[in-house]
C-alpha cells in the first residue's frame, strides 16, 4: 500500500508503545523506497503533529486505546487513503485521511445502525474489501476467538459504508485441547484462536479467497515419557498446581505471604517442562472460494 502517494510501496503495523509514561496503542509506518528497501518504522501522526491514537475516557477503557491492524483504503471516497483501524476490545475507528499520508487526528468509531460495531470476541482485525462484488466496501475481521467474520456494506458505490451486523464467514474451530491433552499438527483441521485474515484471489479464477492465520500450542510428552507416564506426571501435577492456585484467591496485606504464595505458584507452573513439551505456534490456512 502507497500510504503517502510517492509511488513506493508502504508497510503499516499496529504497535503497544510507551508515550508520556503511559502506554498507548500507535500505527507505525515503514516507508518504501524506490529499490525496494523501506525506512526505519515511525509513528503515524495527525495533521496536529501528534501521533495517531484511538482516544479513551478514563483508564477502564484501556483495551480500546490497544490497537491492532491499522488498514489504509477510501473509506468515504472521497479519493483519499483513510485508516480503518481495530483495537482489542474488538470495535473500530477510521481516521480520515487528507492525502500523501496525513489523517486527521481524531477518530470516528465505526458503527452498525446506531449501535458501535463490534466482533464476536475481541482484537479486530480490520480488512476492507468488496466481499460481496456490489461495488462498495465491506469489513472483513479476525478474531481472537477465532474464526473470520465480515459486515455487509448496504450504502452503495461512493457512499460512506453503512454497514450491518458482523455475520460469520468461517465458524471458529473447535479447540482441541477441550478433549485432548496431547495436540500436534495432525490434530488440527482448522484456524485456532487469534485470528488474522488477508483477502486476495490466490489462485486467479476471479474470485475473493481467504488466508486466515491463527495461534495454537501444540502439546507433546517430554523426550523419553511414554503417553501413559505423561499423563501420570500431569495429573499429579493437576492436583499440585490446584493448591498453589488456591492460595493466591484470598486477599492479604501480607506483602510477604503475597510474594511466598506468587513464588510457589510461580515454580509450580514451571515444572510443566520437565515432563512436557508446549510450543507456541500458529498457520495459515488457505480457504478457495467456490
Amino acid at each position: 500500500m502507497d500510504i503517502d502517494g510517492d509511488g513506493n510501496r508502504d508497510i503499516l503495523s499496529g504497535s503497544y508503545s510507551r508515550l508520556e509514561k503511559a502506554m498507548a496503542g500507535l500505527f507505525q509506518v515503514l516507508h518504501g523506497n524506490a529499490n525496494g528497501t523501506f525506512r526505519t518504522a515511525e509513528a503515524l501522526k495527525g495533521t496536529d503533529g501528534e501521533p495517531l491514537i484511538i482516544p479513551i475516557k478514563d483508564e477502564q477503557q484501556r483495551v480500546e486505546n490497544i490497537c491492532t491492524r491499522p488498514f489504509a483504503a477510501d473509506w468515504d471516497s472521497d479519493g483519499r487513503l483513510d485508516l480503518v483501524v481495530g483495537n482489542f476490545s474488538g470495535t473500530f475507528y477510521w481516521f480520515q485521511g487528507e492525502g500523501k499520508g496525513k489523517f486527521q487526528p481524531q477518530p470516528e468509531a465505526i458503527k452498525s445502525g446506531e449501535a458501535i460495531l463490534r466482533i464476536a470476541g475481541n482484537h479486530s482485525d480490520p480488512f476492507v474489501i468488496d466481499w460481496d462484488g456490489d461495488g462498495d466496501l465491506d469489513l472483513v475481521s479476525g478474531s481472537s476467538s477465532g474464526g473470520v467474520q465480515w459486515a455487509e456494506n448496504t450504502a452503495g458505490k461512493g457512499e460512506v459504508p453503512e454497514l450491518g451486523a458482523f455475520e460469520w464467514l468461517i465458524q471458529p474451530g473447535a479447540d482441541p485441547f477441550e478433549d485432548r491433552l496431547l495436540v500436534s499438527e495432525n490434530d488440527l483441521s482448522g484456524p485456532l484462536s487469534s485470528t488474522r485474515v488477508w483477502v486476495a484471489d490466490v489462485n486467479v479464477d476471479g474470485k475473493l479467497d481467504l488466508l486466515v492465520g491463527d495461534s495454537v500450542t501444540l502439546r507433546a510428552p517430554a523426550e523419553g515419557l511414554s503417553e501413559a507416564e505423561f499423563k501420570k506426571k500431569f495429573a499429579d501435577w493437576q492436583k499440585a498446581f490446584a493448591v498453589v492456585r488456591e492460595k493466591l484467591t484470598p486477599a492479604t496485606s501480607d506483602e510477604a505471604q503475597r510474594t511466598k504464595a506468587f513464588e510457589d505458584y510461580r515454580k509450580v507452573y514451571e515444572q510443566r517442562a520437565t515432563f512436557m513439551r508446549e510450543e507456541q505456534s500458529g498457520f495459515v490456512w488457505l480457504y478457495l472460494r467456490k
